[in-house]
């Protein structure tokens, strides 16, 4: 008898066990949200190019605003502001979590992709764009710049050079870029003059191609255009990363063919200046919410 018991006590924990974790593991559905998430307000170019590729797919995005710039962080910092991001998406029962930051992306993406498990897929802007640039033609010398953080970690030269030994990467750190464009400082003499200064550095020389690793960079990209006058191709990643996130949800069939609900914005520290440069960074109508997960007591 005693065996029976323990048998049955030791089932009833397993079930209370298995119940527990199917409560934990939330069923993704096709109108489940699309978690966007950056160091600031620049991966809006990636949201704005999602949403407008996937206009039934409902978005909620985070800016970490307080703990802006990633490029200068400690990897220790970046991937612990990444996990925390991405278990607040996980809350509102995001679908997929886009990782809308080369910085993090280089640091953090596969921690968060641990992290999260089958809970959600996990996608970075560096691999499709990597997976790009290796296939083009007449491409030999690309060039990339990006954050401190980002060009430390070598993850665009180590990776492109993987899957196409024969294209050549100059990295180039141009950490003043982000910054400038958050404060609204683009299209003017002052973003010129750092822009000119950066590309014309001798590491980046004889380039075929650029990747703007960044994805604060598209708002800039004009300016690059007028400084190499139209002679080398600009890797733009927000378009790139948008057909791989319809490409990845497609297959998994959980593409929403129904109507999109409300769209959430939320950034960890508020300014004037954040909500005025969102209207250039995403060509919908929003509002950005106040959302200090370090300071949340709920």
């Amino acid at each position: 008898m005693d065996g029976f018991f323990c048998f049955v006590t030791l089932l009833s924990d397993k079930v209370i066990n298995l119940v527990a974790q199917m409560k934990k593991q939330k069923i993704l559905t096709k109108t489940n949200p699309i978690g966007i998430f950056d160091s600031g307000i620049g991966g809006l170019t990636v949201a704005d190019a999602i949403h407008r590729l996937l206009p039934s797919e409902t978005l909620i995005y985070f800016g970490d605003t307080a703990h802006l710039p990633y490029g200068d962080k400690a990897p220790e910092s970046i991937q612990s502001y990444s996990i925390r991001i991405a278990d607040y998406l996980l809350d509102q029962g995001c679908k997929m979590i886009v990782i809308a930051c080369n910085t993090a992306s280089s640091i953090a993406y596969e921690a968060v992709k641990k992290h999260v498990g089958s809970r959600a897929t996990v996608i970075d802007v560096i691999n499709p764009v990597v997976a790009e640039v290796s296939s083009m033609k007449k491409i030999k010398h690309i060039g990339v710049i990006g954050t401190r953080a980002t060009i430390r970690s070598n993850a665009y030269a180590i990776r492109i050079e993987q899957q196409n030994p024969n294209l050549k990467v100059s990295s180039l750190a141009t950490p003043l870029l982000a910054p400038m464009i958050e404060e609204g400082f683009f299209n003017n003499k002052i973003s010129r003059t750092i822009i000119n200064s950066y590309l014309s550095r001798p590491k980046i020389k004889k380039i075929d191609a650029l990747i703007l690793a960044c994805t604060h960079y598209p708002l800039i990209k004009a300016e690059i255009i007028e400084y190499y006058k139209k002679n080398i191709n600009i890797v733009d990643s927000a378009d790139i990363v948008a057909r791989f996130v319809r490409e990845s949800l497609a297959s998994k069939d959980l593409l929403n063919s129904g109507k999109a609900r409300n769209h959430k914005f939320y950034i960890s520290d508020y300014t004037k200046s954040f909500e005025q440069s969102t209207k250039i960074f995403f060509k919908g109508k929003l509002k950005l919410e106040h959302k200090n997960l370090w300071n949340d007591t709920h």
